[in-house]
């Protein structure tokens, strides 16, 4: 992001199958973020609804949607821009 965006250095977006996965999704990264790198987000928004969960930790922002927002919001798009770099949860 670092080329076009000045508040972040990347964005990690991932989807989870509906609200309630996108909640657990936040909640597994926000606790291994906390515990390992003892890091915790400048700020949240969107866990009450979990339709898209932002958090951001300064140089990372992480997007968490459910399909359907991620289809409405379309950041891949918005930002296409910028390289992507694909990782796939096993």
């Amino acid at each position: 992001m670092r080329p076009v965006c000045v508040y972040t250095d990347f964005f990690v977006i991932a989807t989870g199958r509906n609200a309630r996965q996108t909640k657990a999704i936040f909640d597994e990264v926000h606790g291994q973020l906390k515990q390992e790198a003892r890091q915790l987000p400048r700020a949240v928004d969107g866990a009450a609804e979990a339709e898209w969960i932002i958090a951001d930790y300064l140089d990372v922002v992480l997007h968490v949607f459910t399909p359907e927002t991620r289809r409405f919001y379309r950041l891949e798009d918005l930002w296409g821009d910028v390289p992507v770099v694909e990782a796939v949860a096993s």
